[in-house]
């Protein structure tokens, strides 16, 4: 149909934005070097607070407890807990702003 009253994508077919269900392989590359990244600031911070006889709660906090690249299993890097799934997994490039947010946790005892 052409004209003024021609159906539209999502009329013709479904959902116009498609996501695929799992991460590519350079999606899973650029968030190993991203968390590597985030790793090696924490520690430059934690190192130049102490150096200068400082020190932050957070960083602190972030250097004790907040797991690093290679500590974290696939399972929990590449996906993340979500009560309506069906596994109750969902891959994390679904989330909202993934690659702006730290999702190594998961809920305890998950």
């Amino acid at each position: 149909m052409f004209g003024p009253f021609r159906a539209t994508l999502v009329d013709l077919g479904g959902l116009l934005w498609k996501r695929p269900w799992r991460m590519s392989k350079p999606q899973k590359y650029r968030l190993r070097k991203r968390m590597q990244l985030v790793d090696s600031n924490i520690d430059i911070i934690y190192q130049g607070l102490a150096k200068e006889g400082l020190s932050c709660k957070v960083i602190d906090n972030l250097k004790q407890n907040f797991p690093k690249e290679h500590e974290v299993l696939p399972k929990n890097k590449y996906t993340v807990f979500n009560k309506t799934a069906k596994n109750y997994r969902k891959g994390v490039h679904l989330v909202p702003k993934w690659t702006k947010k730290s999702l190594r946790e998961n809920p305890e005892f998950f």
